[in-house]
């Protein structure tokens, strides 16, 4: 292959939001960008069975923009194909992947078990994806780096992170091969965070990847959801329900844990039992003491936080919560309902038209919350069907991900037109939007691709 070419493989989240995989081939290099499962729609999570169609063994580096599962849930399966290069993140991003990884090999071991046991699975015996042994093997490729340095991977192949908001520890990634700069956007967070910072812009961009999760959508202030927040609370409790709210572990959980604390601090909301469940989330607040640089709450705030919720790690305390009908509010993964112990509190409490589900975040196609709220009103949960009467609201504006207007926002700043644009990490609408609001704001030309494609770039 021509060294002064680069072949780019869209291995996941081109075309569809969750998989994120982008795979640069160099000639004498090969680079992969995020190594993330894929959720929702059943055809694509069969494709976390599949091998990728790239010989894994001569991948060289993985990189990864930030921690989440799509983005990161693929690394044991990658290890146990024949990976065995080095792994690069914040230091942030990896302590919440090896947390994520660990929760979701341990959720696939009891949900294999409690599968093979109840005898609901179509496969014999049920297996999981990878288990804790898997991820002990790719815990030593991890290599952390700090943010906003250059780090010589080969000779002239380097690479830089940069602060993006999001979640703990997530980042835009700048390569730079041989000259010519490639910049991943990974998932861009808010301007106007509570607990996290305005991302950084790029100065400069060659080949372009954005993603348009919330393509064409605009998100109201936070400050605007609180009030509607407060509302749901005290409407929940007062007709003897209680508040569920489905949440990714990392960030979003410790958000909604800083509005209830807030709100009850204020006298807003009645004092009921608040519960975090997630061992996941428990390590995470962990991480947010050591990683004071990344986000704006001080250690106070997030000790006197804490002390307001009951924060649940073990299982058995989750199966006793589960039958518990008192009112309450509860926040536990996963936030779209793909798995994680939120679904062992929907398994009892879905029938009770009491309760209210709240979801403050985005819900993929195909995934069970984004059927709960098109209206659905049965949930498949360990292979039974459980009538679901609950109330059904969502606040968007506490997404973690950039609006339309804030993706656009994000290109601002760079000093030229980028040869290539490629949006990725989309629906097909958002993804539209966002291709026909760069080509009216910026002028730019940019490309949807599909999965599998290939695009070489000279």
């Amino acid at each position: 292959m021509d060294l002064n070419k680069t072949n780019i493989h869209f291995l996941g989240a081109s075309g569809t939001v969750t998989g994120s995989k982008y795979l640069l081939d160099t000639g004498d290099r090969k680079i992969l960008v995020d190594c993330g499962l894929f959720q929702g729609l059943k055809e694509l999570r069969l494709k976390n069975w599949e091998y990728p169609s790239v010989t894994v063994s001569e991948i060289d580096v993985v990189l990864l923009t930030h921690g989440h599962m799509d983005h990161t849930g693929y690394l044991p399966r990658l290890v146990k194909q024949g990976f065995n290069g080095s792994i690069y993140g914040t230091y942030p991003t990896l302590d919440i992947t090896k947390i994520i990884l660990n929760d979701t090999a341990k959720i696939q071991e009891q949900e294999a078990e409690r599968a093979n046991k109840e005898g609901y699975s179509k496969h014999r015996p049920a297996q999981p994806l990878y288990d804790l042994k898997d991820v002990e093997k790719t815990l030593p490729h991890f290599k952390g780096v700090p943010q906003s340095q250059w780090i010589t991977l080969f000779d002239d192949i380097r690479v830089r992170f940069q602060y993006n908001g999001h979640i703990l520890g997530a980042t835009h990634i700048d390569l730079d091969i041989r000259g010519k700069r490639f910049v991943f956007s990974g998932d861009i967070g808010r301007t106007k965070d509570l607990l996290l910072y305005p991302p950084l812009k790029p100065r400069k961009a060659d080949v372009l990847f954005i993603e348009s999760t919330y393509g064409g959508r605009f998100h109201p202030d936070e400050a605007e959801a609180l009030p509607l927040i407060e509302k749901l609370v005290q409407d929940t409790i007062a007709r003897g329900g209680s508040l569920f709210i489905p949440s990714f572990s990392v960030e979003r959980a410790q958000l909604m844990m800083l509005i209830f604390w807030r709100l009850l601090k204020e006298g807003k909301i009645p004092k009921v039992q608040m519960i975090m469940d997630s061992p996941m989330g428990t390590d995470v607040l962990e991480l947010f003491h050591r990683t004071r640089d990344w986000h704006k709450l001080e250690d106070h705030e997030c000790d006197e936080m804490c002390s307001h919720f009951n924060v649940v790690s073990s299982y058995r305390e989750t199966m006793e919560l589960r039958m518990d009908y008192s009112p309450k509010i509860v926040i536990a993964g996963s936030g779209m309902l793909t798995g994680g112990r939120m679904l062992n509190y929907l398994e009892t409490q879905a029938p009770n038209p009491n309760n209210t589900l709240l979801f403050v975040g985005y819900q993929a196609e195909g995934t069970r919350g984004r059927k709960l709220l098109e209206g659905e009103k049965e949930l498949k949960v360990y292979g039974k069907w459980v009538p679901f009467n609950m109330q059904v609201f969502e606040v968007e504006g506490l997404s973690a991900h950039a609006d339309h207007e804030e993706l656009l926002g994000w290109m601002d700043s760079m000093a030229n037109a980028p040869e290539r644009i490629f949006i990725v990490h989309g629906e097909k609408d958002g993804a539209i939007a966002l291709q026909r609001g760069i080509k009216e704001t910026y002028g730019w030309e940019a490309e949807i691709p599909q999965l599998y494609q290939i695009e070489e770039i000279a």
